[in-house]
């Protein structure tokens, strides 16, 4: 099996609506309005393209096609009782994308919906707790193994398809969390029964016990220890990732010369490096972030301020092309790497995936 290769693209649009399936004294009941983010990721074939490279500027302009009809509008004027997931189901049948494999809605920075390529909605909410901790089997002189603290984020996600008869509803994913939240926030994590070990990962499965019970169509916890790092559980297995941030120039060679992508131009990138490892029982983790980071400093020095079309071996400057040069040379270093994410915009650019690894719904 080979790696497989997804662009990612996204866009924004402002809209009102009005659930109407909601309770009357419920506030979506009420005329209201978002700022919705919709990003889809794809497997693109390279006739869909007008030359190598220009596939996330492709796929934005399409994904941009779609939602401009629901710009500054009405969305029940579209569709009736436009709920994030019935909204997300009707962008995927109106979008004319090839190989779509998983489409995301965020209706609020805390509430959306992820559509998988079977066409099930897991609805996701995020949670915020501070909380402190101290992760006591860390080797001496790991700054871990001081009490310290975070603001903890959580993403839940639960496949709406799966809930039968039963119509499942952010508001059902507020309420098993409701609990768990008056324990973790404000509290040291190393005090509640089970958590005597709180790594990410540690975390992450104690939550997944605790509400699959409540939750049934729970389908993964998702735990942001800082902005940049964190782990998920899905009820079988661990996946951390490493974000950093990439300040580089850059120039597609491909581009025809009336391309403003052939001149020379720069980005921030957000690189996420996913890993996937078996749980160490002893340390509570799969591997140490700090680790990652160390182990791919000399990658990161040849991108970091660097023109990354003057890389050598590298087939251009495009986000396909460094996602999977970064994917290459990381393995070697880290065996466990699975998944290279290279945005160059926000939500806008390519993911590598090793074969078997799958695509997961968050981060």
């Amino acid at each position: 099996m080979e790696t497989q290769l997804l662009i990612c693209a996204a866009s924004r649009f402002e809209a009102a609506r009005q659930i109407t399936s909601a309770p009357g004294d419920h506030p979506q009941h009420r005329l209201h309005g978002h700022g919705f983010t919709v990003q889809a990721r794809c497997s693109l074939p390279q006739s869909w393209v007008d030359f190598p490279g220009s596939e996330v500027q492709q796929l934005r302009s399409a994904i941009e096609s779609c939602t401009a009809p629901l710009d500054h509008r009405l969305l029940n004027d579209q569709l009736a009782d436009p709920t994030d997931a019935r909204l997300a189901h009707w962008i995927a049948q109106q979008a004319v994308l090839p190989g779509v494999r998983q489409l995301r809605l965020q209706s609020t920075p805390h509430r959306g919906v992820d559509v998988d390529a079977a066409g099930h909605a897991h609805l996701w909410r995020r949670f915020v707790f501070q909380s402190a901790h101290v992760l006591p089997q860390v080797p001496a002189g790991h700054k871990c193994g001081r009490m310290h603290g975070h603001g903890f984020e959580v993403v839940l996600h639960a496949d709406a398809s799966m809930a039968g008869a039963m119509a499942l509803a952010h508001d059902d994913i507020d309420a098993a969390w409701s609990p768990l939240q008056a324990l973790l926030d404000h509290a040291c994590l190393n005090d509640l029964p089970g958590l005597a070990n709180p790594t990410s990962e540690v975390l992450s499965s104690w939550i997944w016990a605790r509400l699959q019970p409540q939750l049934p169509t729970l389908s993964s916890v998702t735990v942001y220890e800082t902005a940049s790092c964190g782990a998920i559980f899905d009820g079988q297995r661990y996946r951390v990732w490493k974000e950093l941030t990439l300040d580089s120039a850059v120039q597609l060679r491909h581009a025809p010369e009336s391309s403003a992508l052939r001149r020379l131009h720069g980005h921030t990138y957000t690189l996420r490096l996913h890993l996937t490892a078996p749980l160490d029982e002893v340390l509570g983790w799969t591997i140490d972030f700090g680790d990652v980071k160390s182990l791919f400093e000399p990658i990161f020095l040849q991108l970091d301020h660097q023109p990354l079309h003057e890389i050598a071996d590298l087939a251009d400057g495009d986000s396909a092309s460094v996602a999977r040069w970064i994917f290459d040379c990381a393995r070697g270093q880290l065996p466990q790497l699975d998944r290279v994410d290279l945005l160059e915009t926000e939500g806008c650019g390519a993911m590598v995936i090793a074969p078997g690894a799958g695509l997961a719904l968050a981060v």
